[in-house]
């Protein structure tokens, strides 16, 4: 990590995987793979989608193209190009419509997925936006809590050396580090 990012919790799980909580800019972690909060059609948009594919650059968006797209709570791999992450993780988060629609579910598969990639991938080490929280208006605090927990769950088989949760603003981070311990004291 850079000076840029600030380290707010750093707790290990009981497989020695490491849980950080990290308030920064997730495009400039060097890790093995941070994860796109990505659209549909894995193209570029705003938000941290639109910040990878920035930072990336154009052959980012050349891989994407041959992917043909991502199915909500799915995830597909890409090399990482001009960025630190030697991958990016694209997965296609759910947008909120109340909460009675499968939206826990799919944001769950969202974890799942990524890890189940970054597994199968041979990849340790690996960096999260607060994924559907922004323009898709996942309500925040019910996110993390799946992020966490997902997280934690996934990592019982001590595939991971790191997993971080990369936040751009404080309330964001300061539900991860309240969420966090309380995910690792119920694994």
């Amino acid at each position: 990590m850079s000076a840029l990012e600030t380290i707010r919790s750093d707790l290990s799980g009981t497989t020695g995987t490491r849980f950080t909580v990290v308030l920064g800019d997730i495009t400039r972690l060097s890790v093995d793979a941070i994860v796109n909060a990505a659209n549909s059609s894995l193209l570029g948009g705003g938000g941290v989608d639109g910040a990878i594919h920035r930072a990336a650059g154009p052959d980012l968006v050349a891989e994407c193209r041959m992917l043909k797209g991502c199915k909500i709570g799915q995830a597909k791999i890409t090399k990482g190009y001009r960025l630190p992450a030697r991958h990016v993780i694209h997965t296609v988060g759910p947008l909120w419509n109340g909460g009675a629609n499968g939206e826990d579910e799919l944001l769950a598969g969202c974890y799942s997925n990524s890890l189940g990639l970054a597994r199968e991938h041979g990849l340790r080490t690996i960096a999260f936006p607060a994924i559907s929280t922004g323009i898709y208006r996942f309500p925040a605090t019910p996110a993390a809590g799946i992020a966490t927990r997902i997280a934690v769950a996934e990592s019982a088989d001590g595939a991971f050396g790191e997993i971080i949760f990369c936040c751009f603003g404080d309330e964001m981070a300061g539900l991860y580090d309240r969420l966090l311990p309380e995910a690792l004291a119920g694994a």
